[in-house]
């Protein structure tokens, strides 16, 4: 029996998928990038490493070209050794998608925990028609002495929570360490239980594995076995099935939780009793919006309690019922007041609170925050019919039992008191129960500041905005914009938030550097410039986070600064950068943007503004096409006095046409109506 396992085993190794690799001849086709640390390949003992022995900062390594028309799992079973357990700037393993026809690298997966033995980690490939690759990128950090070795890629086809435990990684799957009860792996002829099952169900054999989990060596009351899923990194949602056997003799618990990144536990699945002696079926309605852990969870009371086995954990994305209900789509519950309040609404009985405006662009008073030309919403509470002048602006219905990432953008002028002047309520469906989930503190005056708030709420609710003056003799503006709602806590959205192709300079430059010319160039800054009249306030991302800029101090009439970005990746068709400048200062000079295909000398003018434009950060968009290599190059030129502090933020490159058009297409002087206000 030994050898016909072995045999199979030699036989799967032969049919490898494409993108799979054990490393042991050969790396199948994955190739490193010689601009970076090289990658050595151990034959011997199955795997590929780089170190520090060599000096450089990080080591690429990428697949051959892949597809995958179906959804698949990729399993990487690597680990990382450093000699210091902390560091500010750790060592990493990330793992990229490169899809045809994008210019830019989607980080799918990053692990920094470095460990005595291998790791595993398991990630989705949702299906897709296009080309891809997939490229491994080892961080060294700041350790003297660290290595990074991956032992094993394999790319599966479907879910990674599916598993038949025939395979020694387990699919990923850990169970949580007791020190009485614990799941094992049992059948492959091994008689190591005394309630061991004669034949697995995948393969109907003494041969085959499956999992389980029994009473003998419970100690205390309520014992409890965890088995955990690799946790999921796509959206998904359908029917989980698996197989199991249940044997009591006194009373055992067998329970599935889903677990958030959070910690919270939600109960999905449970039994008490066996239906029969052979394998049972079970069938679970399954929704995971964000990434959860499934848990397999059996609780005895006694060592005489029996036993659980588990095995074949498949999933189908069609739902167990017939249940028709689509999922809850977030992108309904936000608003950027552009076109109408979307699905906001006021109660009549309370005056108008709100009201939906646009600023002409000006330089006392800024306008929007979504492109500085558009509407956002204005509470001017003083003329509402309520004591103690209030304004509610109610959200549309939230489903109940989902974890919500609430962000928004709000400004305040006007008020002595700031704090309570603007809070956030959650009230559910009657309106008798209210819960007040956030409310503001001191911010900058006048600039547009993010906001973000995690929540859960059993049953369905509504996100309400509150504005409030505590007396008619301290009443200011308050200003609302870009409300949107994500599934899952805002802290894991923030790891996976920054999409391809996007810098808000918030942690550096991203792939911008700057071409050195003499005295001028940009800075990274957060918060007002040092020149008064000129420059922004705050940055365009979170109001108190990081843009560049250049000081127009610091240099002479007509110097130029240049911010350019790295190569980036030549694809056919149209691509759209958006980004938002900021021009305030009666001395601003110019700015422009530049495309630079790789092999030509000259640079092709894509967008340019000249003098003072508005007190707000406005957002530019331009439309180009570049099948090369090419680069974009930000140029500034001061203008005639130090007035003339020039900021760019938040840059976004995306595939495809823009799907919006620029509002301003004059670019030189002032037009006439430059300071007039108007709402």
């Amino acid at each position: 029996a030994r050898f016909v396992l072995a045999a199979l085993r030699l036989a799967g190794a032969a049919l490898l998928s494409p993108g799979s690799c054990a490393f042991e001849d050969s790396a199948c086709g994955y190739q490193w990038d010689y601009a970076h640390l090289p990658w050595t390949l151990h034959g011997e003992g199955h795997y590929i490493s780089v170190d520090t022995s060599y000096e450089g900062e990080k080591a690429v390594l990428y697949s051959p070209d892949l597809y995958s028309e179906e959804w698949s799992c990729v399993r990487l079973i690597y680990q990382i050794a450093t000699t210091s357990e902390t560091s500010p700037d750790p060592t990493r393993l990330n793992l990229y998608l490169r899809k045809e026809g994008e210019s830019f690298d989607r980080l799918l997966w990053s692990a920094k925990e470095p460990s005595d033995s291998w790791l595993i980690g398991s990630l989705d490939l949702v299906n897709s028609t296009k080309k891809y690759k997939l490229v491994l990128e080892g961080e060294m950090g700041q350790d003297k002495s660290a290595s990074i070795a991956i032992f094993e890629i394999k790319i599966t086809p479907g879910y990674c929570i599916e598993c038949d435990f025939e395979e020694n990684h387990l699919c990923g799957f850990v169970n949580r360490w007791n020190p009485n009860v614990n799941w094992f792996v049992g059948g492959g002829n091994m008689h190591n239980s005394q309630s061991i099952l004669p034949k697995d169900h995948t393969l109907d054999s003494a041969l085959g594995h499956y999992m389980y989990v029994d009473s003998v060596y419970v100690k205390h009351f309520q014992e409890v076995a965890q088995l955990i899923a690799p946790k999921t990194t796509a959206p998904m949602s359908g029917c989980l099935s698996f197989y199991y056997q249940l044997k009591q003799e006194s009373s055992i618990v067998f329970t599935i939780y889903l677990r958030d990144a959070s910690g919270f536990y939600e109960e999905i699945w449970k039994t008490d009793t066996a239906l029969s002696a052979d394998w049972a079926l079970a069938e679970v309605e399954f929704n995971a919006p964000y990434p959860m852990e499934v848990i397999f969870e059996v609780a005895f009371n006694s060592a005489k309690g029996g036993y659980v086995a588990l095995d074949d954990i498949a999933f189908s994305p069609i739902y167990c019922s017939n249940q028709t209900e689509p999922p809850f789509n977030p992108a309904n519950a936000g608003c950027n007041f552009e076109e109408d309040l979307c699905n906001f609404y006021q109660d009549q009985k309370d005056g108008p609170g709100w009201s939906r405006v646009k600023v002409k662009r000006n330089v006392y008073r800024a306008g929007d925050h979504t492109t500085g030309f558009g509407y956002y919403l204005l509470a001017n509470t003083k003329f509402t019919t309520q004591p103690g002048y209030i304004g509610r602006l109610y959200g549309p219905t939230l489903p109940g039992n989902l974890q919500f990432c609430l962000r928004f953008y709000y400004a305040l002028y006007g008020f002595f008191k700031m704090s309570g002047t603007l809070a956030v309520y959650i009230f559910e469906e009657n309106h008798v129960v209210q819960e007040k989930i956030w409310s503001v503190l001191d911010t900058p005056k006048g600039v547009w500041t993010q906001a973000e708030v995690s929540f859960k709420k059993p049953m369905p609710c509504k996100v309400v905005f509150v504005s409030l003056c505590k007396s008619f003799w301290d009443c200011g503006l308050v200003a609302l914009d870009d409300v949107s709602l994500s599934l899952g806590s805002c802290q894991a959205a923030d790891l996976l938030l920054l999409r391809p192709g996007e810098c808000t300079f918030e942690k550096d430059e991203c792939v911008f550097t700057q071409k050195k010319t003499g005295r001028g160039s940009w800075h990274r800054r957060r918060g007002p410039t040092p020149t008064s009249y000129t420059g922004p306030k705050g940055d365009h991302t979170t109001g108190v986070g990081y843009y560049m800029y250049i000081e127009a101090s610091d240099m002479v009439y007509g110097q130029r600064a240049y911010l350019v970005s790295k190569s980036l990746r030549g694809i056919s068709g149209k691509q759209c950068l958006t980004f938002f400048y900021h021009m305030y200062g009666a001395g601003t000079g110019l700015l422009s943007v530049y495309l630079k295909k790789e092999g030509d000398d000259e640079e092709i003018p894509l967008w340019r503004r000249t003098g003072e434009q508005s007190i707000s950060w406005l957002r530019g968009l331009i439309e180009y096409e570049s099948d090369r290599n090419y680069q974009i190059i930000f140029e500034a030129i001061r203008g005639v006095s130090v007035r003339s502090d020039t900021a760019v933020d938040d840059i976004l490159f995306q595939a495809g046409p823009c799907l919006e058009m620029e509002e301003i297409q004059f670019s030189s002087g002032y037009p006439d109506s430059l300071n007039e206000i108007e709402y």
